[in-house]
């Protein structure tokens, strides 16, 4: 069955008349969508970092702040969405600054939890960078908890995941931690 069809019989399942001409394109336009919120699956990392791993005698924090994101929960299928902050200690290579924003995207256009995420991030740029540490942090609301169960309208929630010496070193933590409030 096609994605087409996935969705034409998901509208039947709760319309008397999937036809009307308000939804007789929508089948359409929704595999569209879903094949749009879903293309990290088919998006490599290598290619999108494509040799931007540039020398550097830097050896100090480098931090990205307020990536936007906009992910699906693999519960309900519903958007959660956000900011994704990321800083890691470079030993030799810098990562090109856009392609900081594009990891998070490839992770975020898959089905998963945000603490998924958030260690998906960590993981693949400490791997990729050979950094002295990763630390991301990710603020998002949920649609799951917004819109059904429990409908809390401004729950925020927060994760981090701390690699190398943001984990080891108490003090390189706080310094990142710090930063991230200052405006």
């Amino acid at each position: 069955m096609d994605n087409e069809n996935v969705f034409l019989e998901l509208i039947n399942n709760v319309e008397k008349n999937p036809y009307r001409e308000g939804l007789k394109d929508t089948p359409k336009r929704a595999a569209t969508a879903f094949s749009f919120l879903t293309q990290g699956y088919a998006q490599d990392i290598d290619e999108v970092i494509n040799g931007a791993l540039f020398e550097s005698t830097n050896d100090d924090m480098v931090i990205v702040k307020d990536i936007e994101l906009y992910s699906l929960c693999e519960h309900h299928l519903l958007p959660f969405f956000g900011k994704c902050h990321v800083g890691y200690i470079p030993q030799g290579k810098v990562l090109g600054l856009s392609k900081i924003a594009r990891i998070v995207d490839i992770f975020a256009r898959r089905l998963q939890i945000q603490e998924t995420l958030t260690h998906q991030i960590g993981h693949i740029l400490l791997e990729k960078t050979k950094a002295e540490g990763v630390a991301v942090v990710i603020e998002a609301q949920h649609l799951c908890m917004m819109m059904r169960g429990v409908q809390k309208q401004n729950s925020l929630m927060k994760t981090s995941c701390m690699l190398g010496s943001f984990r080891d070193d108490p003090a390189t933590r706080m310094e990142f931690l710090a930063l991230l409030q200052n405006k």
